[in-house]
C-alpha cells in the first residue's frame, strides 16, 4: 500500500488541477469533521432533553445512551479529521521537496 498518494508524481508534473485537488481534499475533510460534531451535537442535545423532559418508561434510558454516545462520535469524528489532515499535510511536504 502507498503511503503517500501522490508519490507516483514528480513535484514538475503537478499542475493547477492537482494542487486544487488536494485543497478540495482538505476542504471535504473539514466538512466531514462538522458533519461529526454536529451529529455529536445533536445526539448529546437529544439525550439532555429526554433525561430533562421524561421521567418515566424508556426516553430516559435512551437519553442516557445518546449522551455518551454522541461525545464518542464527537471524539471519533475529531481522530479521525486528526488523521486525514496529518496525511494530507504529509503528501504536500513531501510534493514539495521534490
Amino acid at each position: 500500500m502507498i503511503e503517500n498518494p501522490y508519490e507516483r508524481f514528480q513535484h514538475e508534473e503537478l499542475i493547477l488541477r492537482d494542487e486544487l485537488a488536494i485543497d478540495r481534499t482538505i476542504l471535504a475533510n473539514e466538512r466531514t469533521v462538522l458533519a461529526y460534531f454536529r451529529s455529536s451535537m445533536t445526539l448529546v442535545i437529544v439525550g439532555i432533553t429526554f433525561l430533562h423532559l421524561f421521567r418515566d418508561g424508556i426516553l430516559p434510558y435512551i437519553g442516557m445512551v445518546c449522551i455518551p454516545f454522541g461525545i464518542a462520535l464527537g471524539i471519533f469524528g475529531f481522530m479521525r479529521y486528526r488523521k486525514m489532515h496529518r496525511s494530507i499535510s504529509e503528501a504536500r511536504v513531501s510534493l514539495n521537496q521534490k
